[in-house]
């Protein structure tokens, strides 16, 4: 396994995920709360990161969730620490750390479309435009083209925050 230098690092990460919290209250800006959903582990992470920029930056009130799918089983159960009468007709930001084929996602908004939303929008950290399924982030902190056999590991330590590619 090759080991590259990483493709993100702490401070670019940072300047990403402001950048991305910026983007969501520019289209956010007539809503008086929205809902935060980050896939579990390093996509809710990510949501909690959101959610702290938001709050520095915006008027607006969020609300984290986190959404559990099982990534070997994503048709299976899909559970979610928010109610869905506590997202109903709210503006949601499905988030997750990398966009690599879109199952993840496209089975995480699949969950949320169980009920009405106001819209619905759906953010990462990294693209990798390797889409088996017609999703796409609305907001991404960066595009990477990589080969299938290459693997984008997004890794959130305490002052170590990177993204490397295998």
């Amino acid at each position: 396994m090759k080991h590259h230098p990483p493709i993100l690092n702490q401070e670019e990460i940072k300047h990403k995920i402001r950048r991305i919290a910026y983007q969501i209250y520019e289209s956010n800006v007539e809503e008086q709360e929205i809902i935060i959903a980050g896939i579990a582990k390093n996509g809710f992470i990510l949501a909690q990161k959101l959610d702290k920029e938001l709050k520095k930056i915006s008027p607006i009130k969020t609300k984290l969730c986190e959404v559990v799918i099982n990534k070997k089983d994503p048709l299976g159960t899909i559970t979610t620490s928010l109610e869905p009468a506590q997202y109903e007709n709210k503006a949601i930001i499905l988030v997750d750390d990398v966009l690599n084929s879109g199952t993840t996602l496209i089975y995480g908004v699949r969950h949320f479309l169980k009920v009405p939303l106001k819209h619905f929008k759906t953010a990462v950290l990294v693209d990798r435009n390797h889409k088996k399924y017609p999703v796409k982030a609305d907001f991404k902190g960066i595009s990477l083209s990589t080969s299938l056999s290459e693997t984008v590991k997004v890794t959130f330590e305490e002052g170590k925050d990177r993204v490397e590619l295998f």
